[in-house]
This record gives structure tokens, C-alpha cells and sequence, in this order.
């Protein structure tokens, strides 16, 4: 029996939606709520994960997908290397011009200075004078004076009160903190174990953080595949080898606009929703889509036209955080996001990516079939495949007016499609014959409402001539 991706023709979302899993979704009811509104993929956050919790909450989602008759994909969110402040006895309130010293190893408090530990043995190596520390998202500004490797001290520029385990930003610098943490191999080793379809990686700065958690993986016999975080500045100088190493890009936009002047980053994100376009890999917008959701059951006009602005760019996929872990409006959310989606979509005109890189013949094959379903006037194409690779290559043309039905017989190749602009996946097993193939994915289009009789469809499939494999385009009716 085929396996369905989301809801009948009337509901069909090119946008694809992320929630993270958190108190306010992990709730069977809720889950399931939100899984039958249309979520796409469920991001595991270990962050603030155990081991214990994760598989218990893997478990319970694929049960109410089983239960709902809809699957979902699984992204478990590596924590990755980070730069803390230490635990205090009490509060730190700081005021503008004050010294405060932060000691990496085993530094000392000195004399009246205030002090605070650092997590990361190497920062009195990284920071030089003139340094900006950004400290608990950029609430508290300091500049480096004076550098040793077991003390930093700094002159504070914006004030605040500073707490326990706050995150550390440097702008600018190359830090060198490993790819993976202790912590980071044993979530991997679990994510592995339960089969999760992709590994976020956060903080990537270069194309060899993506090839020690590929190796790590093959290690572990475990082929998921690799969405890299980009969150610094490092992340975007490298962005185009990252793009190639990986499997997909994330653009982490909470570390990334402290890293960077917020002006930028609308920039940054055009930038590299094109770049991902263009190298045919799924990018997904991330954070604040609807922060103020998390206490408000509405949006501010702002972030509706935040999401607006990420579907008008044709990202794969937009992205729920705090919204969904511990906001009061989880449900509301998703749905907010799929009005949204549905709207800006509705209102696009026919067209395709035009300046698309056309690498080999098929590709023009692939454009063939996409221009042929615009001009026939909103006709979907079906697509038959056991990797992934020809949907990904329809989705990166991003029509607007043709929906990209893929029908696979691999489990893993549906789940990852679940990402994809554009792409309607379905599992169902293939026919030794393909006619009789062709013919069962019409029927289940037909059974459950995606097409109608007289609908069009262009079917993009190989045909035996003689004793070689020849790719075809056809246009049939659906009876």
C-alpha cells in the first residue's frame, strides 16, 4: 500500500514546515495535532536533550504517524562545540566602562576584578586586543585589553547583568574548537541507532566539519544525511564548499545575526537560498520566524512578512524553534505558517528557474518535462526514483504551477524528499513491469484525490529499446 506524505491535492504546500519537538508538542495529542496539520519534519534538539528522552520521543512519533496514516521525517540537531561562561555563585551586574575578566584553563580571580571561568581551554589563544565578546546573545558587549592564555580581560561597552553558562560569540574570529564534542559522538551514536534521516550540524565553519561527521557516520553504517548550520562568519566565508560537502544548509539566523550587523542578514539569506538553488540543495530558514507566537496566540505583521519574504525566495523549508518547544501556541503556529505559505504561493504566476546550470542531457530532459507541465497549464509531473537525485533536480527548478509528484520503493529516499521545494513524495513498491508501475501511481493519485479524471500528467520514466534504457517525457491523461 502506498505510504502518503501530507494531505489530498486541495491542501498541496511547496514550502516545506520544520518544528522542533519540545513541552509543548511532545504531548501525544498535540503531536499528533500538529503532524496532521502539516508538519514535514520533527527537529530533535540536543541541546536540551538526553538520550533517555530522545528515543522515547522518536518512538512516540513514529507511533502517531503509523496511527495517523501521515510520516513525517526525523532531523536530530547536534549541539556541536561552544563557548560558554562558567557557573557563578551569584549574579554579575556590569556597568559600562567596568573591567571584568574571563579566565580559560585554570586562571584566577586577580585583585577587585570581577572574574568568570571560561569552557574553552584555547580562547586566551584565539582573542587578541580589540576583540569584540559578545556575551548571552549580544545582550552584554565587551572589547579585549589585555590577553594571556589563563586570563582575558575586558572592558565592558554595553552593560548588563550577567548569569551562570552564558554563550560566547566572537565575531570575526577563527576559533579553533573541534568539529564534534564528547557529547556530540554519543548523540550521533543514538541518532544513528534509531535511524534518524538527517544530522544538523551547528556552528560549521569549513568543509572538513561536514566530512568528520560523514566519516563518523560510515563509521556507524549510517548513511543519513548532513544539513550544516550556518552560524558565524567563518560558516559564510566557506559557504560554497559547505554547500558542496553537505547534503543540505540551515541558516541559523540567532547566532548568525550576532555574528554579523542584522542588516545584513536578509543578504546573507538571499545569498545563500541561491547558492543552495543553484548546487541543488535544500536550504531551510530558521529562528524568530514567529518568536513573539511563543506568549501570543498572533503573529506581529513583521513576521508574517518575514515568512512571506522566505517562501517569495523559494527556500525549501521555513523553521519553528522555541515556537514549538515551550511556546503556548504550537498548533497555531504551524497553521499560521501554512497560511501564510499557501497564500504567497497561490498568488505566484507560472514560471521556472530559468538560470538553473544544466549539467548533462537529462537535466534538459528534466527542464523539457517542467516546461511541458507549465504550458499544459498547472499539470503535475510524476517521477519514479530510488535515490532522490531526478526529484531534487525537478525541485531546483522551482516551478511554481507543477507539482513534482515522486513515487520511491525506498523508505529513507521518501523520508529525505520530505524536504524538497516542491515535492510530493510517496513510498510504494515497484512493479517489475514499468507501464504496470506508471499505471499504480496514477491510480493512487486517483484514489486519493490528488488528480481527477482529465487531469494531465507528464511522466518522466525510462522505456527498453531493444536492449538499451532510453529516457522519456510522456504526456498522459489521467482516466
Amino acid at each position: 500500500m502506498p505510504t502518503p506524505s501530507t494531505l489530498p491535492k486541495d491542501a498541496y504546500r511547496l514550502t516545506k514546515i520544520v518544528f522542533t519537538l519540545g513541552p509543548s508538542s511532545s504531548e501525544e495529542a498535540m503531536l499528533e495535532q500538529l503532524i496532521t496539520a502539516g508538519v514535514d519534519v520533527c527537529r530533535l534538539n540536543m541541546a536540551h536533550a538526553n538520550h533517555e528522552w530522545t528515543r522515547s520521543m522518536i518512538k512516540r512519533v513514529r507511533e502517531v504517524c503509523k496511527r495517523s496514516g501521515r510520516h513525517i521525517a526525523l532531523m536530530m540537531d547536534i549541539k556541536g562545540p561552544e563557548i560558554r561562561t562558567g557557573d557563578l555563585a551569584e549574579p554579575i551586574d556590569l556597568e559600562e566602562g567596568q573591567l571584568i575578566d574571563l579566565l580559560p584553563e585554570a586562571g584566577k580571580a586577580e585583585g577587585k576584578v570581577p572574574a568568570v571561568s571560561v569552557n574553552y581551554p584555547g580562547f586566551g589563544r584565539d582573542v587578541s586586543v580589540g576583540t569584540r565578546v559578545l556575551v548571552d546573545s549580544g545582550l552584554i558587549q565587551l572589547e579585549v585589553t589585555q590577553v594571556s592564555p589563563a586570563r582575558v580581560r575586558c572592558r565592558v561597552v554595553v552593560p548588563a547583568r550577567l548569569t551562570s553558562r552564558r554563550h560566547i560569540n566572537l565575531p570575526g574570529v577563527r576559533v579553533r574548537l573541534p568539529a564534534l564534542t564528547a557529547k556530540d559522538r554519543g548523540d550521533i551514536a543514538v541518532g544513528a541507532e534509531e535511524g534518524v534521516d538527517f544530522f544538523a550540524l551547528s556552528f560549521v565553519r569549513e568543509a572538513d566539519d561536514i566530512d568528520i561527521l560523514r566519516r563518523t557516520l560510515s563509521d556507524m553504517k549510517c548513511d543519513a544525511q548532513i544539513i550544516a548550520k550556518i552560524e558565524d562568519q567563518s560558516g559564510l566565508a566557506n559557504l560554497d564548499e559547505i554547500v558542496v560537502a553537505s547534503d543540505a544548509i540551515m541558516v541559523a539566523r540567532g547566532d548568525l545575526g550576532i555574528e554579523v550587523p542584522m542588516e545584513e542578514l536578509p543578504l546573507i539569506q538571499k545569498r545563500a537560498v541561491e547558492t543552495c538553488i543553484r548546487m541543488r540543495k535544500p536550504v531551510i530558514v530558521a529562528t524568530h520566524l514567529l518568536e513573539s507566537m511563543i506568549t501570543s496566540p498572533v503573529p506581529t505583521r513583521a513576521e508574517v512578512s518575514d515568512i512571506a519574504s522566505a517562501v517569495w525566495s523559494t527556500a525549501d523549508a521555513i523553521m519553528l524553534s522555541g515556537e514549538t518547544t515551550t511556546g503556548r501556541y504550537p498548533l497555531e503556529c504551524v497553521q499560521f505558517m501554512k497560511r501564510v505559505a499557501n497564500r504567497i504561493e497561490q498568488s505566484a504566476q507560472k514560471g521556472y528557474n530559468v538560470s538553473l546550470p544544466l549539467k548533462t542531457h537529462k537535466d534538459r530532459l528534466l527542464r523539457s518535462s517542467v516546461l511541458l507541465a507549465s504550458e499544459i497549464g498547472e499539470a503535475g509531473i510524476v517521477v519514479f526514483t530510488r535515490n532522490g537525485s531526478l526529484p531534487q533536480t525537478l525541485s531546483a527548478f522551482r516551478a511554481w504551477r507543477c507539482p513534482i509528484y515522486a513515487f520511491t520503493d525506498d523508505p529513507k529516499v521518501f523520508r529525505r524528499m520530505l524536504l524538497n521545494w516542491g515535492i510530493e513524495p510517496f513510498l510504494m513498491d515497484f512493479s517489475l513491469e514499468p507501464e504496470q508501475t506508471i499505471r499504480d501511481a496514477f491510480n493512487y493519485l486517483l484514489r486519493r484525490g490528488w488528480v481527477v479524471p482529465g487531469d494531465w500528467l507528464v511522466v518522466v520514466t525510462n522505456v527498453l529499446a531493444g536492449d538499451q534504457v532510453v529516457d522519456t517525457i510522456q504526456m498522459r491523461p489521467v482516466d
